[in-house]
C-alpha cells in the first residue's frame, strides 16, 4: 500500500478587478522602512519573472520553498526574486521533494521516501504531458489584463526533440539497470558456476566405481511344503537378513575392519588426491566415517531381496579390492547369523539326547553287574531252560512209575525188570530234586535268590525303558537338525566385483549444471526475499 505525500496547503487570495490592489501593487505603495530594498529597485526583476511565463503551480511551489527557507515574500513573483537572491532554485527537484513535511513519525517518512523512489518516473511522465500539449494550470490575474488562455504552443520539431529526449533517457535507465542486473547475476551465479566447473574439469580426481550386488538365500530342506515352500525362497523370508548386512556394511565396524585388512583411510591420503577429498595423515575415525560413507553406497530392494553395492576409490584396482573385501565381511556375517540361530535350534535336542543315552547306559552297567553276581547272562532265560528240563523228568518220572505199576500187576512179575524199574524212578526223582535245587539256590539261600532275579528283572524293563526313550531323543534330534538346516542363510553374488577402466566420478557436465541451478536458486531467493522486505519498509 503506497500512502500520497501530505504537503501544507497555501490559499492565495487574488484580486478582483477594482477591489483591494494586487500584492505587488500594495508592495509598490507601501512606504519603504529603513533597511530595505527600495521598490523601484525591486520593480526591475520583478518585471522579468513575470515575463518568464510561470505557471500558477510553480508559482505557489516558489511561495512555499520562500515560506520553508524563513522568508516574508509579499507575491508570488518576489518569492522567486528573494529565493533567486539567496541562490535557491525553487523549481529543483531536491527543494520540491523537502516540501513534502514528515507530521507523525516515521509513516510520513515512509511516504517521502517512497515519492523520492518514484520521482523519475513521475518527471518522464510530466515531462510528455509538457511536451505533447504543455498543459497549464491556472495562472495569476493581473489587473487590467485580459484573461484569456494562452495561443503560444511548441513547435513539432520542439515536441519531437523533447519526446527523443525522454526516450534516449529511459534508454539509458533501462541499460544501466541492465547493466547492473548483468553484473549481480556475474557475481553471484556466473562466477560461482565457473569456478565450481573448473574444479570438476580440471581440479577433481577421477574416481572410479565398481558396483557388485548379492542376495541371501533361505537353504530348502528335502520335502518341504506348504507355507514354508512358498515364502522359503522369496526376499520376505531374508528382508531382516539383507537389512542386517547392509547395515553392518554400513557401520563403522567395517570401516574399521576395512582400513586394518587395506588401509583405507592410507588410500584417501594419498598427495594425488585433490584437497577436498583428501584425508589428513592424523585424521580421526569419525571424519574417515563420513568419506566412508560417501565412497560406499548400499541399497537394498525389497521387492527382488539384492543388495546392490558401489565402492569408489582412486585407482580401479583398489576399488575392485574394496569391494571384494565387503562382500567377504558380508558373507561371513550372514553364516554368524544363521550359526546362532542353528545352534539354538539344536542346543536342547542334543542335551536331550546325550541325557538318554547316559542314563541306557548306566542302565546296561546295572544289568551287566546283576548277571554276574547271578552267574547267568539271562536268569529268565535259565529258569525257562530248568523248567523245561523239570517237566521232561516228571512227564518220563510219571512213566516209569506207570511202568512199574503195569510189572507189578503180574503173579509173577519179572524181578529184574522191576528193579531196574525202580532204580530209573529213583534217578529220575533224584534228578528232579537237583533241577528244583538249581530252580530256587545257585549255592545261597532261596529268598537272596529271589531278591537278586527281581533286582535283575528291574534293571532290565528299564534298560528297555532308556533304550526306547534314547530312540525318541534321536529322533527329536533329528528333526531338530533338518529344522537347523532349514534355517540356514548363505550369500549368493549376483554381480561380482570388476575393475572398471574408465573413471566414473566426478560427473563434469552435470555436476556444473547442478552448481549453475543451486546458486541460480539462492540468488533468485534472496531478491525476492530483498524485494518483499523493501516493499514491505516503504509501504
Amino acid at each position: 500500500m503506497t500512502t500520497k505525500p501530505k504537503a501544507q496547503k497555501f490559499r492565495i487570495r487574488r484580486p478582483v478587478q477594482g477591489a483591494t490592489p494586487a500584492p505587488d501593487q500594495a508592495a509598490a505603495e507601501t512606504p519603504t522602512p529603513q533597511g530595505t530594498t527600495p521598490l523601484k529597485a525591486v520593480e526591475g526583476p520583478l518585471d522579468a519573472i513575470r515575463q518568464e511565463g510561470l505557471t500558477g503551480r510553480q508559482l505557489r511551489m516558489a511561495r512555499r520553498v520562500a515560506q520553508k527557507h524563513g522568508l516574508a515574500p509579499t507575491s508570488d513573483f518576489d518569492a522567486i526574486r528573494l529565493l533567486r537572491e539567496k541562490g535557491i532554485d525553487p523549481f529543483q527537484r531536491a527543494n520540491t521533494l523537502d516540501l513534502v513535511m514528515p507530521e507523525s513519525g516515521s509513516h510520513e517518512a515512509a511516504a517521502a521516501s517512497n515519492v523520492a523512489q518514484r520521482g523519475n518516473t513521475v518527471r518522464d511522465e510530466e515531462a510528455v504531458r509538457q511536451a505533447l500539449g504543455r498543459i497549464q494550470l491556472p495562472q495569476t490575474t493581473q489587473n487590467g489584463k485580459a484573461q484569456l488562455p494562452a495561443t503560444e504552443m511548441a513547435s513539432p520539431d520542439d515536441r519531437a526533440l523533447e519526446i527523443r529526449r525522454i526516450q534516449q533517457d529511459i534508454a539509458k535507465r533501462r541499460r544501466r539497470k541492465l547493466l547492473l542486473l548483468i553484473s549481480r547475476l556475474s557475481a553471484f551465479v556466473f562466477l560461482p558456476t565457473l569456478i565450481a566447473g573448473y574444479y570438476f574439469y580440471v581440479l577433481a580426481t577421477p574416481m572410479y566405481a565398481t558396483k557388485s550386488e548379492f542376495l541371501i538365500q533361505q537353504a530348502e530342506p528335502p520335502g518341504a511344503s506348504g507355507a514354508a515352500s512358498l515364502f522359503g525362497g522369496s526376499p520376505i523370508a531374508t528382508s531382516q537378513d539383507s537389512i542386517a548386512v547392509q547395515g553392518y556394511l554400513q557401520s563403522p565396524e567395517a570401516m574399521l575392519r576395512l582400513d586394518e585388512d587395506l588401509g583405507f583411510k592410507e588410500h584417501f591420503s594419498q598427495e594425488n588426491i585433490d584437497t577436498l577429498k583428501r584425508l589428513a595423515p592424523d585424521t580421526t575415525n569419525s571424519a574417515a566415517y563420513k568419506l566412508y560413507k560417501k565412497k560406499v553406497k548400499i541399497g537394498y530392494d525389497p521387492t527382488e531381496g539384492i543388495v546392490r553395492m558401489e565402492v569408489i576409490a582412486a585407482d580401479p584396482e583398489t576399488s575392485a579390492l574394496f569391494a571384494e573385501r565387503l562382500v567377504a565381511y558380508a558373507e561371513e556375517r550372514v553364516d554368524n547369523i544363521s550359526l546362532r540361530v542353528r545352534e539354538d535350534a539344536m542346543k536342547g535336542a542334543r542335551e536331550s539326547y546325550e541325557a538318554a543315552e547316559a542314563e541306557r547306559v548306566e542302565a546296561l552297567s546295572r544289568v551287566t553287574r546283576l548277571q554276574e553276581s547271578l552267574g547267568v547272562l539271562d536268569p529268565a532265560a535259565a529258569n525257562a531252560l530248568l523248567q523245561s528240563e523239570m517237566q521232561q523228568l516228571q512227564s518220563l518220572l510219571l512213566e516209569k512209575e506207570l511202568t512199574l505199576a503195569s510189572l507189578l500187576d503180574n503173579r509173577r512179575p519179572n524181578q529184574a525188570r522191576v528193579d531196574g524199574t525202580r532204580a530209573e524212578i529213583r534217578r529220575l526223582e533224584e534228578k528232579i530234586a537237583d533241577v528244583q535245587a538249581q530252580m530256587t539256590s545257585t549255592g545261597g539261600d532261596a529268598n537272596n535268590q529271589a531278591r537278586k532275579n527281581a533286582e535283575l528283572r528291574a534293571a532290565e524293563e528299564d534298560y528297555q525303558t532308556r533304550t526306547a526313550l534314547l530312540q525318541q531323543s534321536l529322533q527329536s534330534l533329528e528333526t531338530a537338525r533338518v529344522e537347523a538346516e532349514r534355517q540356514v542363510r548363505y550369500l549368493s553374488i549376483a554381480v561380482a566385483p570388476v575393475p572398471p577402466d574408465e573413471a566414473s566420478y566426478p560427473r563434469k557436465f552435470e555436476n556444473t549444471i547442478l552448481a549453475f541451478l543451486i546458486f541460480a536458486g539462492i540468488y533468485l531467493m534472496i531478491s525476492l526475499t530483498a524485494s518483499i522486505l523493501r516493499e514491505q519498509v516503504t509501504s
